[in-house]
């Protein structure tokens, strides 16, 4: 079994937050970056990485994917907070 990644993006500040799932924590981010797949973080310019979570198995980081997503938005600020108060592109601390 894979290990998976749960992550939040968002394009500014306070702006437009996408929680997803991955296997390949770097290439995805690299994905929504470049805007090489069409859909909602294309849309709304979500390319910055604010929050991560590591997690040994697939399904684990699917199952969690699916309660922040059931939360409040507020919710998911204090999750981006609660690692990075100052809401820094996570993606250069990961390549």
């Amino acid at each position: 079994m894979k290990q998976g990644y749960v992550y939040i993006l968002f394009n500014r500040r306070n702006g437009v937050l996408y929680v997803g799932v991955t296997s390949d924590l770097i290439r995805r981010v690299y994905e929504h970056k470049n805007q090489a797949i069409e859909g909602f973080t294309h849309k709304y310019g979500v390319d910055k990485l604010g929050y991560y979570e590591v997690y040994q198995l697939v399904t684990d980081a699917i199952a969690r994917e699916k309660q922040i997503k059931a939360g409040s938005r507020k919710n998911k600020i204090k999750l981006i907070e609660s690692v990075n108060p100052d809401w820094r592109d996570l993606y250069d601390d990961i390549i």
